[in-house]
């Protein structure tokens, strides 16, 4: 892994860390070091991203409102971000193998502007979603970044090449 890699993340990431294996109190670690990358310009989010967490009323959009860096989440008010969310739109509603439901679904989240973003700046779109090439009922983010030519990963390809690793400290005993 060249450890030069940028990376843009999609919601789920975040949900499913906080929700999961990753929480806040759990491991602390796990979000300190998307700051400390996001500070060294490896990772980010996009707005969209942000607006959809801050629905969710929980510790996460706390985090993603105020307790994030002031910079974590970019603005997709960017001519090649939006033209290339268009082109994915374009394509998705073209597209015979989607059902009506999922293209609407479709453009109305985050997810085809997580994408459009990461081809506007060249980063690897990070999601838990999976390449599904029969998929109907939802149109899956690797699908996209494949027909687009946008790399993407998942979470832990992501915290390998960070190098993160989460070190269980040792409790001190009472005397």
């Amino acid at each position: 892994m060249s450890g030069g890699n940028r990376y843009v993340l999609d919601a789920n990431v975040f949900i499913e860390a906080h929700r999961t294996y990753y929480g806040f109190q759990l491991c602390p670690g796990f979000w300190d070091a998307l700051i400390r990358e996001h500070v060294a310009k490896r990772v980010c989010s996009i707005d969209k991203v942000r607006d959809e967490l801050a629905t969710m009323h929980d510790p996460l959009s706390e985090w993603a409102g105020k307790k994030s860096h002031d910079t974590f989440f970019k603005k997709t008010a960017d001519k090649n971000v939006s033209d290339a969310f268009a082109q994915m739109v374009s394509w998705v509603q073209h597209e015979p193998q989607f059902t009506p439901e999922a293209k609407a679904e479709f453009s109305s989240v985050a997810d085809g502007w997580v994408i459009a973003y990461a081809k506007a700046n060249g980063l690897i779109v990070v999601t838990r979603e999976e390449y599904a090439p029969d998929a109907k009922r939802k149109v899956p983010m690797p699908n996209l970044c494949v027909e687009f030519n946008v790399d993407y990963c998942d979470t832990f390809r992501m915290l390998l090449d960070f190098r993160c690793q989460f070190v269980l400290r040792s409790r001190k005993s009472k005397d």
